[in-house]
């Protein structure tokens, strides 16, 4: 069986996606910097590793198939960290996939990296960084998946999305165990054409 790497599967949604693969008994190799985040997770299909992604985190990837990118500075961190974490841990994981001959990168990225130019808020930094490991992606050479979500909510996941932006700002959202269920969607689905959505909460 396939063995997929989650990179942050202690955040929010890496730690959702990480039980709904568990649940759907896909092998699973959870990348942390601490191991205690996952101490409430049990099951024969998961292996945890601890790695700090600001340095060389590439011995997670031995025996993986598909990773999923979903790690992430944190709301309450500075730009430096924002740097470091959402663009040159990615760069980093990127460039260890192709080492390793990773089958598909999925990316956790954010709705507005496509055009960061086009947000004047505190957001730019983190979009910035979004956007160049994006890129770095698109012009690595692996088959790739980018998810772009919307506004994330700690809403219950109602299963029903759309990759159609909502004519207003305000309804671009999205809860982030919805995300956390099209990730288990896009790794269930065997790699195909390189693709990049944005995800929404559909009304």
């Amino acid at each position: 069986m396939s063995k997929t790497l989650i990179i942050g599967a202690s955040g929010q949604i890496g730690k959702i996606t990480t039980q709904l693969l568990l649940n759907d008994q896909h092998q699973v190799v959870a990348l942390v910097r601490d191991k205690n985040k996952l101490s409430d997770l049990s099951s024969p299909y998961l292996s945890v590793t601890e790695q700090d992604l600001e340095g060389d985190f590439s011995q997670a990837f031995t025996g993986c198939e598909q990773v999923i990118f979903v790690a992430g500075s944190g709301g309450n961190t500075g730009d430096d960290k924002t740097l470091l974490i959402d663009l040159w841990a990615a760069v980093k994981a990127v460039n260890y996939a192709k080492q390793y001959d990773i089958k598909n990168f999925i990316m956790v990225s954010s709705i507005g990296a496509d055009d960061p130019d086009a947000t004047e808020s505190d957001l730019k930094p983190y979009l910035v960084a979004k956007h160049m490991a994006d890129e770095h992606l698109i012009n690595s050479g692996l088959n790739y998946t980018i998810v772009r979500p919307g506004s994330l909510t700690n809403d219950s996941a109602s299963l029903q999305i759309t990759t159609q932006r909502p004519s207003e700002r305000k309804d671009a959202k999205v809860s982030r165990e919805n995300v956390a269920n099209a990730l288990l969607q896009v790794v269930k689905t065997a790699p195909g054409d390189n693709r990049i959505f944005e995800l929404f909460d559909a009304n």
